[in-house]
Formats: C-alpha cells, structure tokens, sequence
C-alpha cells in the first residue's frame, strides 16, 4: 500500500477532481459506493437517501463550507490552504478489495493523521473516495467547527507506519516484499538497512521543517518580527529593510514547504509519471447545497 500526501489547496474541487478522476460536477451524482466514509457530523444533516442524491459538486460544496464560515481562519503558516488531501494505491500484486475493507482502510486512516475521532462530530470534515481502481482518496477540511485548525503532528510517519498495519492486518503487499512471503528472508541486510536510514532521515527532515517547534519556523519568526519592527520606524531605510526581510522569510517558507515534499518522498512512492486532469474552477455553493452543508 503506497500513500501519498498532496499540496494543500483553498477549495475541494481540486483535491476532488484528482481522487475522482475527471472533472467535478454539479449534474452528474456519485454512485452509492465512491464515498465509502465521511465525517460522522454529516448523518444528522443529510441523511444517506439524501446523500445518494448528491452531485460531486454537493460533495465538494459540503467540504469547502467551513472555509466561507470562518474567512479568517489560517493555518499555522498563516495561509487558508484548509483542504488537505491523500491518497492511497494498493501495489499491483494486491487482491481486489470489497467496499467494506475500503471503508475500514478509510477509518483507520483518517484517525491514524489526525482528521477523524470516532464519532466525534466536532472533528473536521473529511470523505473518504473510492473512485478509481486500486486506490483511495481522503480528502478533509482542517478547519474545525469551531473555527480553529486541525493539529497533525508527526502526519507522514503516522501515515506510512498506519499502512504498514493495514497491509498486515488485510495480507496485502508493502513496496517491499510482504514479510509472510519466502522471499522476504532473502532480502539483503542492506534493503532492511535503507528503510530504516529513510525513516530516520524523514523523522529528521520532519523535525527540521515542524511548523510547530522546528528551528526553522522559528527563525522564520524571528526575521518576520524584525521586518516588523523596522517597518514601523521612521527611518527612510525603515520601509526597504522590510521588504528584503520580508523576501527572506517568504525564501525560509519555501525551505520549509521544498523540505516537507522530500519528506514525502522519502515516506511514500508517488506515481509521477501519472498527470493530474485539468482543474475546473472553484465556484461558490449554490443555496440548496450551502443549507444541505451546513450543521
């Protein structure tokens, strides 16, 4: 089972336009069985017969809603960037998985980074998509009900490690040979040697680039507090020291979001060669679907 972690996007249609496949729609519906799990919050507003009925767009409006509820709400980084977005593919030698095994995977998945609590409707939405062969989408708005922002400590590790757990526990394959398997024993020390290095290594990287307590968000801050304090001086060369502060911490972010992809690199295998479909563009929730959303 390979995950994948995507760039954070501002609205749902792009995150669900990839897991789908082609491009969201407000005339063509899902079928019963593509959103195989959702936040729990949803059953109360929307019944299942109600969500049968509901287009692509219904389902990427229901996600986006506590983005326009609450405009002012940001990301550690102070970007709006809610709509998280993973992926999951099975490896080519796993056998076809059944609907519920799909919504267990979903599950486990989205309490294992952080997106679900089990039936804590004060958790942040998520859906869970199962639209393409072989593979799963969860797709979640970190902003939570009240208005705060989801905490996803130590997320590619906890992902990669929840996968590991799944494969064993559903006898699938990992991107290495299955340890059940009479090969597996025959795998050189030095296979086993590398995935070790890679996880400390991304554990390390991790670290490095944590929006929370890495050292580099920290000097980031730093640079921004002195951009702000010579902005607010009288001094002509005020506003100038400023601005080139201001480039510097913009560079730092940069280092932290280039380090947070290697990161994902090394705790995943995504598929490059595959090409996302081309993005429609974001629209506000018609009426009907801003009332069918919203709690």
């Amino acid at each position: 089972m390979i995950p994948r972690v995507h760039t954070r996007s501002p609205y749902a249609t792009e995150a669900l336009t990839e897991a789908l496949g082609r491009p969201v729609s407000d005339q063509e519906g899902l079928t019963g069985h593509t959103v195989v799990a959702h936040w729990p919050g949803l059953a109360p507003v929307a019944p299942d017969d109600e969500q049968q009925l509901w287009t692509s767009q219904d389902w990427a409006d229901h996600l986006d809603t506590p983005s326009w509820e609450y405009p002012r709400a940001t990301s550690p980084r102070k970007d709006r960037f809610a709509i998280w977005h993973a992926d999951v593919r099975l490896a080519l030698g796993d056998r076809q998985l059944t609907g519920p095994e799909w919504s267990e995977i979903a599950h486990r998945l989205a309490r294992a980074v952080g997106i679900a609590t089990p039936g804590d409707t004060r958790s942040c939405r998520w859906i869970a998509v199962q639209a393409q062969p072989r593979r799963l989408d969860l797709i979640a708005n970190l902003i939570l009900p009240n208005g705060t922002w989801t905490s996803q400590p130590g997320l590619l590790l906890r992902l990669a490690a929840e996968c590991r757990r799944l494969e064993t526990a559903l006898s699938l394959l990992g991107p290495l040979p299955a340890r059940s398997s009479p090969h597996a024993a025959a795998l050189p020390a030095a296979v086993h040697s590398a995935a070790e290095t890679t996880g400390q290594l991304a554990e390390l990287l991790h670290q490095l680039a944590d929006e929370a307590t890495g050292p580099l968000v920290t000097g980031r801050g730093l640079v921004e507090y002195a951009a702000h304090r010579l902005g607010a001086l009288p001094h002509a060369y005020g506003p100038a020291m400023e601005h080139q502060l201001g480039w510097i911490a913009r560079r730092l972010y940069g280092i932290q979001q280039d380090l947070d992809a290697v990161v994902a690199d090394l705790a995943a295998t995504p598929d490059r060669t595959a090409q996302p479909p081309a993005l429609p563009v974001p629209r506000p929730p018609t009426a009907s679907a801003r009332t069918r959303s919203t709690p």
